[in-house]
């Protein structure tokens, strides 16, 4: 059954993930290409550094991420996938802590990401409303209240800089009901170990690589869908 965020939920999307400014940032490169990958492939054609080198040229180079560092299962590849949505719309199965990007003929290009407590939050269907690169992150009054240490981050200091410590990482998409904001996102994060994990805090987040690389073939207005 889908069902729409409540005053309640709403709120602890706001805990979780903030209110989101807004900047630009330098192109990326993604010198991997899993497209090639072969449809039936189990883990792509690449693993480890060569799927994940580092990103010299972001605006905040990223480091390559290190063999053993993501499991196999969780790593980007190309699977069968048969759903009746409609190829650009994104799925996040929280059950089993993967991202669908439906492609045609029945497949699709899978993430592992990790959940927090408002991963689990919300289901239903939206769209993405829009994206940033490197966005800066402002904690709410209610986060703040809780942790007095993040006033220096308030929507009065100008928020958190976009940077490798910033909790959105390198790239956010901005998740919207008709003109509703849900307060639920997508976003990077450095810390690779929460990919398959549910931990205290955040949305829906991809290692900083995957995420570039959902946020290079997702277009502003596409469906998503979170079961």
């Amino acid at each position: 059954m889908k069902k729409t965020p409540t005053g309640s939920t709403r709120r602890a999307f706001l805990g979780a993930c903030g209110s989101f400014g807004l900047l630009t940032a330098a192109g990326c490169t993604v010198t991997a290409d899993p497209n090639k990958a072969p449809a039936n492939s189990r883990f792509g054609p690449l693993t480890g550094r060569a799927l994940y080198p580092a990103l010299p040229n972001e605006k905040f180079p990223i480091p390559a991420v290190k063999p053993g560092e993501l499991k196999p299962k969780y790593q980007r590849q190309r699977v069968n996938y048969k759903t009746s949505e409609k190829p650009g719309t994104v799925v996040v199965d929280t059950r089993n802590f993967y991202l669908y990007h439906v492609e045609p003929n029945g497949q699709a290009m899978r993430y592992g990401v990790g959940l927090g407590r408002a991963g689990f939050a919300w289901s239903g269907r939206a769209r993405i409303a829009w994206k940033r690169k490197w966005p800066t992150w402002t904690p709410p009054a209610s986060m703040i209240r809780r942790e007095p240490h993040l006033v220096k981050w308030s929507a009065e200091n100008g928020g958190m800089p976009p940077g490798l410590n910033n909790p959105l990482g390198s790239r956010a998409l901005y998740i919207f009901q008709g003109n509703r904001d849900t307060l639920y996102r997508l976003h990077g994060t450095p810390e690779i170990a929460s990919i398959g994990r549910a931990v205290s805090s955040g949305c829906v987040r991809l290692v900083n690589h995957d995420v570039i690389h959902l946020y290079d073939r997702v277009k502003p207005g596409s469906a998503i869908v979170v079961i």
